[in-house]
């Protein structure tokens, strides 16, 4: 996945969609996977692990638009399939995302593939191991770059007669890459408590574009290391024995390349509607305020969730971000409805 780019003060200046682009070629500019606020509703795109929470095919689909009111600065959609073989004791699973950053300034594709492995101890306890591997295209408009030496102090990104101001920075051979992407996955759980870490770009794979100062040497992408846990309390049951109405508080930690965010708060859900409040926070400052709410009807669920922006940029400069999730269980193809005796309530 590419790095992410921003300077806050050059967002609030200029508001333009590719300034956060600018320090694309800086060795120090700090970098960031696209992270959905909603991750529970497709968990593979940020842990590997959890590829096959049920033995039935569950399919997601989640669309994420952050911050439009920079011009649309990012774009993420993504969408994944994973099943549970009992017979087998794997899980296997497939995603494909996409990230258009600046209005197709920096586009990414991600293919993913993933298989999972589950080990079970101590009667309740249980251990999943997860492995994906994918291949990575990256494709970047140079035209749509502005660096630090078209910029007037006066007049902005035109000189006193109005005329672009060009660049000396070289433009690379190559405006397209592609490269072989791994992430590695580890979740523990029992009835009641989930927890998990990840590693993703485990390979450290060179993305195209990003160079090391004046050395001019490749530098690879970061590792995007993370931690997902939770707690589920049940309040009532259906008559198969699943989590009726509970309540799941958890948090998660993502952290790459100097950039630390960690999100917590609590999921509710009463028979077929739920809904949840999260506060995301840098490790610095409250980024954000996180509010979802959907239903979940007969394998279906439909969620949408609101980042409220409290940091330095506000919700005025941003617009904040929207998240829509689709899920979709085909439970009707399980060969056995058996009682779920985990915490993982919150993933199906």
């Amino acid at each position: 996945m590419p790095c992410r780019q921003l300077t806050k003060s050059l967002i609030k200046s200029f508001r333009r969609p590719f300034i956060g682009l600018l320090l694309l070629f800086a060795g120090s500019a700090f970098c960031q996977d696209p992270v959905f606020s909603q991750y529970y509703l497709a968990p593979t795109h940020i842990n590997s692990a959890f590829a096959g929470t049920v033995a039935y095919p569950n399919f997601s689909a989640i669309y994420r638009l952050q911050w439009p009111g920079l011009s649309n600065a990012y774009r993420t959609y993504a969408l994944s399939y994973d099943q549970f073989f009992r017979d087998q004791n794997i899980g296997i699973g497939m995603s494909i995302l996409s990230d258009d950053q600046g209005e197709g300034t920096l586009k990414t594709t991600k293919l993913k593939g993933i298989i999972s492995y589950n080990l079970q101890f101590a009667n309740d306890w249980q251990i999943k191991f997860g492995i994906g591997a994918g291949f990575v295209s990256n494709s970047l408009d140079w035209n749509k770059l502005i660096f630090f030496d078209q910029i007037d102090p006066q007049f902005g990104i035109v000189d006193g007669l109005g005329n672009p101001i060009p660049t000396a920075e070289i433009q690379p051979n190559n405006l397209n890459k592609g490269y072989f992407d791994l992430d590695l996955g580890f979740l523990l759980y029992n009835p009641k408590y989930y927890f998990g870490l990840s590693m993703a770009h485990a390979n450290s794979p060179y993305a195209g574009f990003l160079y090391e100062g004046s050395t001019g040497d490749e530098i690879g992408l970061p590792v995007l290391l993370s931690l997902q846990a939770g707690y589920q309390i049940v309040i009532d049951k259906d008559n198969k024995g699943n989590p009726r109405t509970f309540i799941s508080p958890n948090v998660l930690y993502a952290s790459q390349s100097g950039f630390n965010q960690i999100n917590i708060g609590a999921y509710l859900q009463r028979d077929v509607i739920f809904g949840g409040m999260w506060i995301r926070h840098t490790l610095e400052n409250i980024d954000a305020l996180i509010f979802s709410a959907g239903f979940n009807v007969n394998g279906m669920r439909i969620s949408y969730s609101f980042d409220l922006t409290t940091s330095n940029l506000g919700l005025n400069t941003t617009g904040g971000s929207h998240e829509l999730g689709i899920t979709l269980g085909l439970t009707k193809l399980e060969k056995k409805v058996s009682k779920l005796n985990d915490c993982l309530s919150l993933f199906r």
